[in-house]
């Protein structure tokens, strides 16, 4: 017998009906207390109970999307959704639902075990489900991607993006940040077109390199150096020390005459470069020396206005170099040039020294009077600091 206007006597009364196995009577009970309370999301969830051991899809669908749209954060509702769907085969569906399951439970520690095991089978889903999408996507749109030229990387990092497989980094800038530059993570080569003339003199830069690092070790100083007394942070573990050490030709605006003597054939390649003459703030260049089993851990740089260019001149077996969502492996005498100020980080897992030669240029997607209204203000900014 149902009593209309008691959600709590037919809640109580569709669960023992539920538990006896009369599932018609439980819906109808159930059915009652939702109309009795609608703001109630557990009376919904036990009415597509009711449903589900009918085998009545479309009434759990209905019960389950009431419970959703009473609150959309509500993690039941979603995970039942999403089983539902998955269990009608229902790919895009299921994948939105599943994907709501394991965004809900980001970042949460200690999920109870009903809950770990849900966000476990919703990672499991959507990794198949983002395989045969992506098994699609290449066997429909892959030769036309293809065909995109340097615009393949873009479109492409759109597609990861779109399929979970990675996020999108934006700038973040110590210092000055320039408004509205693409946020690039690699830069296209197209920009650089005189890289093709700093390859070629890679390897008298490299036999430099390795002969200044073994006769002039006193060149080399610790990349990271912090003051006395600061917090343990990421950088600890490589503070003073030459696991990431690096040997300047020109540093902060300044030029290391010692060391460029030394090198000419790299100093005279730099000076052949667009360096970015800032005094006091650039141009930079250096050796960066990482030992064997050192990791660089995720950081970005001081600002946007600038590109950072790797030249690998050492490169063992285990080395890679992520910016944002691409990891690349640093190939010798292969230049590249990359936005720092986009979350970055280094290995070399390998059980030889890496060395590459780091220096910055302008953004290319500045304009020249844009630099050199840059480089004014920098030096009216330096100008200020000064004594």
């Amino acid at each position: 017998m149902l009593v209309p206007d008691d959600p709590r006597v037919n809640n109580a009364l569709g669960m023992s009906a539920l538990a006896s196995g009369d599932n018609r009577r439980a819906r109808d009970h159930f059915m009652a207390a939702t109309i009795a309370d609608p703001a109630a999301v557990p009376l919904f969830i036990n009415l597509a109970t009711a449903y589900r051991s009918l085998g009545d899809d479309a009434g759990e669908e209905s019960a389950l999307l009431g419970a959703a749209q009473i609150n959309q954060r509500e993690f039941m509702p979603q995970l039942r959704l999403a089983e539902l769907y998955q269990r009608q085969g229902k790919g895009r569906e299921s994948a939105l639902r599943w994907r709501n399951v394991v965004q809900m439970t980001a970042g949460v520690v200690d999920l109870p075990p009903i809950v770990s095991d849900a966000v476990k089978r919703g990672n499991a889903y959507l990794a198949d489900h983002n395989a045969q999408l992506q098994g699609d996507v290449d066997r429909a749109l892959g030769k036309r991607i293809s065909e995109l030229g340097p615009a393949a990387r873009r479109f492409s990092a759109c597609l990861d993006y779109s399929l979970g497989r990675r996020k999108i980094y934006t700038n973040q800038c110590e210092g000055v940040h320039f408004p509205f530059l693409p946020a690039d993570e690699y830069f296209d080569r197209s920009f650089f077109p005189w890289l093709d003339a700093l390859e070629q003199r890679a390897p008298k830069i490299r036999e430099e390199a390795l002969k200044l690092l073994s006769t002039n070790s006193e060149a080399i100083r610790p990349y990271v150096h912090q003051e006395a007394g600061t917090p343990q942070n990421k950088w600890s573990s490589l503070d003073q020390k030459l696991d990431w050490g690096a040997c300047f030709l020109w540093e902060y605006g300044k030029r290391n005459d010692a060391v460029c003597a030394l090198c000419p054939e790299t100093a005279a390649a730099l000076e052949a470069a667009p360096q970015a003459i800032i005094p006091g703030n650039a141009p930079s260049a250096f050796f960066s020396i990482l030992r064997p089993r050192t990791h660089i851990p995720p950081h970005t740089g001081v600002t946007n206005t600038r590109a950072i260019i790797h030249l690998p001149l050492v490169v063992p077996d285990g080395c890679r170099f992520r910016v944002g969502g691409e990891t690349r492996v640093w190939k010798e005498g292969e230049a590249f040039a990359f936005d720092d100020t986009i979350d970055h980080e280094a290995w070399n897992d390998s059980d030889d020294v890496r060395i590459v030669l780091i220096f910055d240029v302008w953004n290319p997607h500045l304009s020249t009077e844009e630099c050199a209204l840059l480089s004014d203000f920098f030096a009216l900014t330096e100008a200020k600091r000064s004594p």
